[in-house]
């Protein structure tokens, strides 16, 4: 059973990342991108990682994608002429697609991945208890890793406040007039 529900998130993890990739909607992309991070949650739950999973489903699923609908709807750019790839993005696509292929080979062939600090790697399927998981997750990320959260924030607060500024629409003083 175990096997099965890992290959069934899988498929709708990879699935619903291609979709993500492939739809010309923006909003159609956002709730594949839902999917993908609940597909996600639910491998991480297969792992015995319930907190990551929540987390996962709070953070990603909830606010970071709800965040990105906001920004497709502040926009509101509607149906606009398709922009045909250049030269450099063609040369940065292949680039990328390089990069992906030679980081999933060197996981596929490492002898031994072992996460630091994670201690002894669990299988699939296994509930044992995870102790104090949560308390040393957060105290690791307001200590060790506290100033790329803030970062991360910091870069988040940014990209709202440009969206909201480009989502501004300017008008003439002859269409308030006509307006009033």
């Amino acid at each position: 059973m175990v096997d099965f529900l890992f290959y069934f998130f899988t498929a709708v993890t990879w699935g619903s990342a291609a979709m993500v990739v492939l739809s010309r909607n923006p909003v159609n992309a956002a709730m594949f991108l839902i999917v993908a991070m609940v597909g996600i949650a639910g491998l991480f739950v297969l792992l015995s990682a319930f907190f990551l999973a929540v987390l996962q489903v709070l953070v990603y699923a909830g606010a970071v994608v709800v965040l990105f609908l906001f920004v497709i709807m502040l926009l509101d750019e509607g149906e606009k002429r398709r922009i045909r790839a250049g030269k450099v993005s063609s040369v940065a696509s292949v680039m990328a697609l390089v990069l992906l292929l030679v980081g999933a080979l060197s996981v596929a062939v490492s002898p031994d991945l072992v996460v630091p600090g994670m201690g002894e790697a669990r299988t699939l399927g296994t509930t044992e208890p995870v102790g104090d998981a949560p308390r040393e997750y957060g105290y690791h990320l307001f200590t060790a890793y506290m100033l790329p959260f803030q970062v991360a924030g910091f870069l988040l607060l940014v990209a709202m406040i440009g969206v909201i500024l480009l989502s501004k629409r300017y008008r003439d003083e002859s269409e308030v007039r006509a307006q009033v």
